[in-house]
């Protein structure tokens, strides 16, 4: 049986979600966390996560075939 969210995932997420660790005087450290893929309507998102960052933080970026 498909679903509505296995139709969105079937493409590339448009979106990457990360968590974000600051680091005095550092760049911030970026770990993968999840995808992103926009509803076929364009109304909304779906947003799958494999993991919840402690401090609640998301980042979303544009998903990129360069490697980040």
């Amino acid at each position: 049986m498909t679903t509505r969210n296995n139709e969105s995932t079937a493409k590339a997420p448009t979106h990457i979600a990360y968590t974000v660790r600051d680091r005095e005087g550092k760049k911030g450290f970026f770990t993968r966390i999840g995808a992103v893929w926009p509803h076929a309507d364009g109304a909304g998102y779906t947003v799958q996560l494999d993991c919840v960052p402690l401090d609640g933080r998301v980042t979303l970026r544009v998903a990129t075939e360069k490697k980040e």
